[in-house]
């Protein structure tokens, strides 16, 4: 499971996924304006240079997996996108 994440384009990554409980299911990919968010096996990350958190992968995901965190998610490094 992949937990990197990078600046947003507004200077903060907001939406942050909680890899170790997310079931695959693909809605959160499915309503992203910005293909932001990536889904690969069993694999989900957001490709923060591309999220405009507009949080309706929030909204869409029936698990509550995906929050919106106000202070702003780790960025960590190596993620290469």
């Amino acid at each position: 499971m992949i937990t990197e994440y990078r600046l947003a384009k507004s200077g903060k990554l907001l939406i942050e996924i909680l890899p170790d409980k997310c079931d695959f299911c693909g809605c959160c990919v499915g309503v992203c304006p910005e293909d932001a968010i990536e889904l690969k096996e069993a694999e989900i990350f957001i490709i923060g240079p591309r999220c405009t958190n507009c949080a309706k992968c929030v909204w869409s995901c029936p698990i509550e997996v995906i929050k919106f965190n106000k202070d702003g998610v780790p960025v960590s490094k190596g993620q290469g996108l």
